[in-house]
């Protein structure tokens, strides 16, 4: 028998009604299960937090609030510094969840830097650079959080480089008696391979560290870090006896050290500014 007209309107619009209530009872049923998740979390009840998350995202998938609370609940299990393979499945299980935010909002802070945090627990530092850099080289992401991402990097870098130069048998110290001045004089490591490792880390933290002031040249962090890896130059350009390069990167340490110090005392006089102008404000003006 055929349907009339009519009444295949009825019947369509009638499923469109069914699913529509359908969407709205789920979408109901996933804020309870989060209010539920919340709860159990607030009582350290982990697994029954996070199976009423899952159960919330399952009912409802276009919930951020139910993915990105997932994410902690899982994130929150895992215990920093236990090297059990349970313990490092949590937090790589935590990463996806994180990266599965990511890809409905890409500029998810929050989700990008518990991956980071994430990867350099576990100890897998080649991912946690490539990560890191991902987001620091995105075009999308704004300036100055892609200078952050670049200071996170330079860091690593310098640290991977002074751990190398700043070693007692890598350095002698010296003190003048007539002036009681200390003098520090650097020597290349016994083993060729640090020392080539150390200028890699200074060299590649360097162009990061440029980089970042061009994305934010008022940023004092860069700066400083600028100092502290010219500093690592000079200190190989020594160990080397490249003393006419040691002189100039000492001249380019003692600018950026200038321009660090300009920053500082800049940011300490805004602060105090913000302060005085928040007492200066009446209550709850």
């Amino acid at each position: 028998m055929k349907l009339s007209r009519t009444r295949v309107a009825f019947v369509l619009a009638m499923l469109v009604v069914t699913s529509s209530g359908c969407g709205i009872v789920n979408r109901i049923r996933a804020k309870n299960q989060l209010n539920e998740a919340a709860s159990a979390y607030r009582d350290a009840h982990f697994e029954e937090a996070e199976q009423r998350a899952r159960r919330a995202l399952e009912l409802d998938p276009t919930n951020k609030t139910a993915a990105l609370f997932l994410a902690r609940i899982v994130h929150r299990q895992y215990k920093r510094g236990v090297t059990t393979p349970e313990n490092i499945a949590r937090a790589r299980d935590a990463i996806e969840l994180y990266k599965k935010i990511l890809e409905g909002d890409p500029k998810n802070e929050e989700a990008f830097k518990a991956i980071a945090d994430l990867y350099g627990s576990i100890r897998e530092d080649d991912k946690q650079r490539a990560w890191i850099l991902q987001h620091a080289s995105d075009r999308n992401i704004a300036d100055d959080k892609r200078a952050e991402a670049y200071i996170i990097l330079a860091s690593k870098d310098w640290h991977c480089s002074n751990e190398i130069t700043d070693l007692p048998s890598n350095k002698t110290t010296t003190v003048n008696p007539a002036t009681n001045k200390a003098t520090v004089s650097y020597r290349k490591p016994k083993d060729e391979k640090d020392f080539q490792s150390a200028k890699m880390c200074m060299t590649r933290g360097l162009e990061e560290i440029e980089t970042d002031v061009k994305l934010d040249p008022t940023s004092e962090p860069a700066w400083s870090y600028k100092t502290n890896l010219l500093l690592e130059a000079s200190k190989l350009a020594e160990m080397e006896g490249k003393m006419p390069e040691k002189a100039l990167l000492d001249k380019q340490e003692a600018a950026a050290q200038k321009r660090t110090n300009e920053l500082s005392e800049a940011n300490q006089k805004r602060k105090k500014e913000e302060e005085a102008k928040k007492a200066a404000s009446p209550p709850g003006g």
